[in-house]
């Protein structure tokens, strides 16, 4: 099956281009790095023909409100097209659990509109929302930084390693489309303080952590300590914090082109959202 991984240079997309191709499928990276660009779309006809499943994994390179919301729109929009006139029968989509929940922030009202455009279209797709990633923790306590301490507020946190992330996605993209959503949650749950907490004593990190209720969570306020945790029977991950901590770290895995004369290259949307 060729399957075509929308953001698949990616952290989450370099380790779904592994986990399909080690199970005998035929995955594309598209990427501005191999010369396909979704907001263009630049690339993307040639990227999908011949395709069966498109899993997009990207994200916005700018998350200022309006950019981050025409980045979301656009691309789901050019996406459609192109896999209307390509013939895909499953679009995957990453999404973000507890997005809903978060809609004082640009970035999910920006994820939540994705959602929505891919539930109108035409094409069968499935929507897999996942919690925080733990390669993701160090982000969070420098956001939340200064002065040398790390202030976060107390909620509820279910996260999972972000080979977890791939290998869900790969199931899904070869199952039948859901035509609904999925949510996947790490096998342990903590308090995002005290994970951070740990975190930053197992890299020998001298910030310390403050808690306080009224922190911010990426810039919002969350009075819901349960807005991060996924709903009754999510998927779980399989690999456990101290497991993922005692791992050396991966190797960069390297880009295949889409086309034997790739464009010229552009900068790399990262992709794998808040997730």
């Amino acid at each position: 099956m060729k399957i075509v991984v929308i953001g698949g240079t990616g952290l989450i997309g370099s380790k779904l281009i592994e986990k399909l191709r080690a199970d005998g499928h035929d995955p594309l990276a598209a990427s501005p790095e191999t010369g396909v660009d979704i907001i263009t779309g630049e690339g993307l006809a040639g990227a999908l023909a011949g395709a069966q499943v498109v899993v997009d994994v990207s994200n916005a390179p700018d998350w200022d409100d309006a950019a981050v919301m025409d980045f979301f729109r656009t691309s789901a929009r050019n996406i459609g097209a192109a896999e209307t006139a390509a013939g895909i029968g499953h679009h995957v989509a990453l999404s973000v659990v507890g997005t809903e929940r978060l809609q004082g922030s640009g970035y999910f009202r920006a994820k939540l509109a994705q959602e929505e455009a891919l539930k109108a279209a035409a094409i069968p797709s499935t929507i897999l929302r996942a919690t925080q990633f733990f390669e993701f923790i160090g982000r969070i306590a420098d956001s939340s930084t200064q002065d040398g301490t790390v202030t976060l507020p107390p909620i509820g946190f279910q996260p999972e390693a972000a080979g977890d992330v791939a290998a869900a996605l790969a199931d899904i993209a070869v199952g039948a489309p859901l035509n609904g959503t999925v949510e996947l949650a790490g096998p342990e749950r903590f308090r995002l303080d005290e994970l951070v907490r740990q975190f930053l004593s197992a890299k020998n990190d001298p910030r310390r952590v403050v808690t306080d209720v009224h922190a911010p969570y990426y810039g919002i306020e969350i009075n819901d300590e349960h807005a991060l945790l996924p709903g009754d029977n999510p998927r779980i991950g399989t690999t456990r914090f101290a497991d993922w901590l005692s791992r050396p770290a991966p190797q960069p895995a390297t880009p295949q082109p889409a086309t034997p004369q790739p464009a010229t290259p552009q900068s790399h949307l990262p992709e794998g959202a808040l997730a």
